[in-house]
């Protein structure tokens, strides 16, 4: 069914509280865990990262589709991984010459279930507030006691085991296999990005399934490995805790975003908790404490490194430090060549403040 500015929808959010607007992308309902990004720019890259799995985005910006969608350029992964989209102003026409196609298009070929003419600030505070919790939007069903039960059915975030569903099923090569470096990927839930900002290092990368034991990577005989980020719960990833564990012990340099920050975290004793609303969004300020020097960077999680577990260990120092709640934002091992960071310094579209760790991880391979 083709959807039209006219056609109502509503959002039912875990606490009860109701929000009617418009219908956008898919006539349709989806639910999942509701959370906020403040990016300015970027949506298209958002709503392909494969760490949204499972959620439903608030775009804080007022106006959402005016600049269409660009295939392949500005997708991180190869399809839409999030649940749903909730916005203020939502365009169905698109002003960018070098676009593709309109966003509505998009998202109706991707099957995403989306509502506009919402008040995204009340939805924001009411996060803030109350903390994550899950929601439910229906282009179909309009009365809120119905969709009530349909809510009661979408899975909560905590606990969820969600890298292996977004991750490649097959091992893939990527750059020149000529490059001096080879480094193996465990891909939780890559970015496009990031995979480019290392073969644009020298890097020849061969990726793997999330699930593939340290043996069959090692194999490879790699100079070093990349653990990416992705969605889901960190505290029930036992398989990638062992095998990033392992590639610590064999002293093989090693570099983790995000949610591959979390995982060396717990390969290293360190414990991991769910955070009452996440940090999402591309201006997020950090301080590098090696340097004294602090950055804006892009970020997008919902779990985070127990600090005080942090300060108890022997052999993990803390290395970035959030500037808006103190968490944590990098951590290195001192006892061998492992460092990781819980923002995004690939940072697509921006800001690149923190991509010399890219460089940094380049160095150690050397």
């Amino acid at each position: 069914m083709k959807v039209t500015q006219s056609q109502p929808a509503i959002l039912l959010l875990e606490d009860g509280t109701v929000f009617r607007g418009k219908a956008l992308g898919k006539i349709g309902t989806s639910g999942g865990e509701i959370c906020f990004n403040t990016g300015m720019t970027g949506y298209q890259e958002i709503y392909t990262d494969p760490s949204y799995f499972g959620q439903v985005i608030v775009n804080t910006t007022s106006h959402i589709g005016n600049y269409g969608v660009v295939n392949e350029l500005e997708e991180e992964s190869a399809s839409v991984k999030i649940a749903g989209m909730v916005c203020n102003e939502f365009s169905p026409i698109h002003s960018r010459k070098t676009a593709d196609g309109s966003l509505q298009e998009y998202f109706e070929k991707a099957g995403i279930v989306g509502i506009s003419g919402i008040d995204t600030r009340q939805i924001v505070r009411l996060i803030r507030e109350k903390g994550a919790m899950n929601c439910i939007i229906s282009s179909e069903i309009l009365e809120a006691e119905t969709l009530k039960a349909e809510l009661a059915k979408v899975p909560q975030m905590e606990g969820l085991e969600l890298s292996s569903k977004v991750c490649t099923q097959e091992p893939y090569f990527l750059g020149d296999e000529n490059a001096p470096f080879k480094v193996a990927v465990l891909d939780l839930g890559v970015k496009k990005s990031i995979l480019a900002n290392l073969t644009d290092r020298g890097c020849y990368l061969k990726v793997f399934p999330a699930k593939t034991p340290f043996e069959e990577m090692e194999a490879w005989q790699p100079n070093g490995y990349f653990i990416s980020n992705g969605p889901g719960d960190p505290a029930v990833m036992p398989y990638a805790v062992s095998t990033v564990k392992t590639i610590v012990e064999n002293n093989k340099p090693t570099f983790g975003i995000c949610l591959g920050h979390q995982i060396l975290a717990q390969a290293s004793g360190l414990s991991t908790y769910k955070m009452k609303n996440g940090h999402r969004g591309l201006n997020h300020p950090v301080k590098n404490l090696v340097t004294g020097l602090s950055e804006i960077t892009s970020q997008n999680h919902g779990f985070a490194v127990k600090k005080t577990d942090l300060e108890a260990a022997s052999n993990v120092e803390l290395t970035h430090i959030n500037l808006n709640d103190n968490t944590v934002e990098g951590i290195r091992r001192t006892d061998k060549p492992a460092f990781s960071v819980q923002h995004h310094p690939e940072a697509s579209p921006g800001p690149h403040d923190s991509r010399y760790l890219f460089d940094s991880f380049v160095g150690m391979l050397q």
